[in-house]
């Protein structure tokens, strides 16, 4: 688990990171996922990199609690009892349609078969399988981080 910190902090970009001292904001995070196990070891993992994380096992919550511009970006498990992460997914875009979302799986079966019956023209690089190791879960959560939010949709 010896991850180095990458260069997760900048300066307000004008979304919904933590003000830190010295005027940086901290990049913040949604994490919903109903494992909370997971949620927890992804929390130490992102929060030790540097990122602000709030979790969420039921993702009414999650959906309740969530604002416009509140996050920099959105990690959704995609199979969930109470909502699959593509429902949360199309909720969280008509609260917010520029919010960068990405989603977590440990089904490639399930995530196929949904994917392609709802959500085809998800770009697939925003699905992340469970289990990643830390450096490669980093370095997949800022790559999107710095992507053009109109990329999560491929037209």
């Amino acid at each position: 688990m010896g991850v180095g910190v990458p260069d997760v902090l900048n300066k307000g970009n004008g979304s919904g990171g933590t003000e830190e001292p010295g005027g940086v904001t901290k990049t913040k995070i949604m994490l919903v996922d109903d494992e909370p196990d997971i949620n927890a070891a992804l929390k130490v993992v992102l929060t030790r990199a540097g990122f602000s994380v709030d979790t969420f096992e039921d993702p009414t919550v999650a959906l309740e609690n969530l604002k416009p511009r509140m996050y920099d970006l959105v990690i959704l498990d995609l199979k969930m009892p109470i909502m699959d992460g593509f429902e949360l997914y199309h909720e969280i875009k008509k609260i917010d349609k520029d919010m960068k979302i990405c989603f977590l799986t440990a089904s490639e079966l399930f995530f196929e078969k949904l994917r392609e019956k709802k959500y085809a023209t998800l770009d697939k690089n925003l699905f992340i399988r469970k289990p990643i190791p830390n450096a490669d879960l980093l370095e997949k959560i800022n790559t999107i981080l710095h992507r053009d939010s109109s990329a999560n949709v491929q037209e």
